[in-house]
């Protein structure tokens, strides 16, 4: 610990140098030694993959604060630059628990793991059921789309099953729900969310490859055995939580004197009426829960404008990864790209951008637990350490180009609000391209930090690569390939050998368009039409 933190202190002394001698009107250019620096520490062994609840998190978030320290931010929460998130590990005690699925009173033959799992949503080691199950279809509350699964069934004390995804476009209506692409009411997290506000105690998932675009095997790995992490703070899940397969699913309606097939199929329809099955949830379920302080930093750039300064730009990466796992071989996540870089390069980005100010103020956020399912940010929308009706925007970055600089930027999301026509401005100035748009068919918008902010009404995106890459596009394309292979693995590592070109520029242009929304005349409104403008206009 003494020697991390003489490392620390020398690092922090030498990147804060250039920040005094540096001219204020020098337009702000994200430099490669630094972002490279940061990179290969943050990734580093000693670092130990900075898991969520584990000492190379707790390190990782001192290094940020001191390195934000600086480079000159300002703390971004009063005098501090941390921000505590409460968050609470469960873990399912399968053998201690008797949970069972019963239909017409007889108990179904359904075992934990093989064919359904489940964990109490609200960090709570004890439950008991004896509740009744309703299907809900699809589980989704839409009035802009005229629909609405629900139909006032009273569902307080009940355990829901529905369907993942959402609504499929038909010849009629082939944009409905996005129509090809998946939306925010098919993610699973949305029909646990919506359970809980209609009163249910549970809610359980029916899985299919197709519905969930994975196999079941990607459920069970991360329901089974394994410790979950969800925010302790703020508003609680259901009681219950979890998924069934496909086949205990047949098995749950037949047994019950229904046909799910059929049921699927009606649920296509807005004048679908939720069901009641002749079935319970009966028994106890008990879990391991542990709490857990973890820390999102923040830092600031003041603002120059005399009422503008009290509006903010953020720029967030997450800082976790999956830390130490296993007890042989090796055993660190290191996650150099997944997000060693964003983290990187918002310390890069940072050291340049309080060299000139813009108008608005300019907060670097780091976020925790996104690995866990978005905590962190999440946590930061329940409790902002800015207004967020004065929040003009929210620039997330998770994973950068570490394979070489491209013609094209990746924008996916901004077109839902003015940020869309403000990233194609930015990318023309740097003679770059926005990246073609592609059917979001897997949900990706919804899937990573910036998505707690536009939840919460403030307009917001993930920058990510291009793929029309400079120079050998066979050896780019290989290269991406690989990494495939790298993705959540412990092969994830630094390689000194990488060009950090691509990461630079995809840094730039994120600074470039935080500065031109910083100095704009108004802050980004979301386009006519958008749910997630509702939450800006309240």
């Amino acid at each position: 610990m003494k020697t991390l933190t003489n490392f620390t202190l020398a690092a922090s002394i030498a990147l804060a140098l250039p920040a005094v001698a540096a001219n204020k009107a020098v337009q702000p250019v994200v430099q490669e030694a630094p972002l490279r620096a940061h990179l290969a520490f943050l990734s580093s062994d000693l670092l130990e993959g900075r898991g969520t609840g584990q000492r190379g998190g707790d390190l990782t978030v001192s290094y940020l604060e001191n390195q934000a320290m600086a480079v000159g931010l300002k703390p971004g929460n009063g005098s501090s630059y941390r921000q505590l998130v409460k968050i609470a590990g469960v873990k399912t005690d399968a053998a201690a628990s008797n949970l069972r699925l019963e239909a017409n009173g007889a108990a179904l033959p359904a075992s934990f793991g093989k064919d359904w799992v489940y964990a109490p949503g609200d960090a709570k080691a004890a439950h008991s059921f004896n509740a009744d199950l309703v299907f809900v279809g699809y589980g989704i509350t839409a009035s802009e789309e005229g629909w609405d699964d629900y139909k006032g069934q009273d569902v307080k004390g009940k355990v829901i099953v529905m369907m993942v995804n959402d609504p499929m476009p038909t010849a009629e209506a082939p944009n409905r729900f996005g129509g090809k692409a998946l939306t925010y009411y098919g993610r699973w997290t949305y029909k646990f969310e919506e359970a809980k506000r209609k009163g249910a105690i549970g809610a359980l998932l029916i899985h299919t490859d197709a519905s969930a675009s994975y196999g079941y095997s990607v459920v069970k790995n991360s329901w089974d055995g394994v410790e979950r992490f969800q925010l302790a703070q703020g508003t609680p899940g259901t009681e219950l939580q979890g998924w069934l397969t496909n086949d205990a699913a047949v098995a749950l309606f037949k047994a019950s004197g229904l046909d799910l097939d059929q049921l699927r199929a009606a649920a296509e329809r807005k004048d679908f009426q939720p069901v009641a099955l002749k079935a319970k949830v009966v028994g106890d379920m008990k879990a391991e829960v542990r709490l857990v302080d973890q820390f999102n930093v923040a830092g600031v750039v003041p603002g120059t404008d005399p009422k503008l300064k009290d509006e903010v730009v953020i720029y967030t990466a997450h800082w976790d990864h999956l830390g130490k796992q296993g007890s042989s071989g090796d055993t660190i996540y290191n996650g150099a790209v997944d997000n060693a870089s964003g983290t990187a390069a918002l310390l890069a980005m940072a050291q340049e951008a309080v060299k000139a100010p813009a108008k608005r103020s300019q907060m670097f956020l780091w976020v925790a637990a996104e690995e866990q399912g978005l905590l962190g940010s999440a946590a930061y929308a329940e409790a902002p350490l800015w207004p967020l009706a004065k929040t003009a925007a929210n620039l997330n970055l998770d994973s950068l180009n570490w394979i070489g600089t491209t013609r094209d930027i990746g924008t996916a999301g901004s077109e839902r609000t003015d940020l869309g026509k403000m990233a194609e401005a930015t990318a023309k100035g740097m003679k770059m391209v926005i990246a073609k748009e592609k059917p979001d068919l897997a949900g990706g918008y919804f899937r990573s930090d910036h998505f707690s902010f536009a939840k919460a009404g403030v307009p917001a995106f993930s920058i990510t690569s291009g793929s029309d890459y400079l120079g050998d596009k066979q050896k780019a394309e290989q290269m991406r390939a690989a990494y495939r292979k790298s993705y959540h693995q412990v092969s994830d590592e630094y390689d000194p050998a990488w060009s950090m070109a691509g990461m630079t520029q995809m840094a730039q242009f994120t600074l470039n368009l935080g500065r031109a929304v910083a100095d704009a005349p108004k802050m980004p409104e979301w386009k006519a039409g958008e749910a997630f403008g509702k939450a800006r206009a309240k």
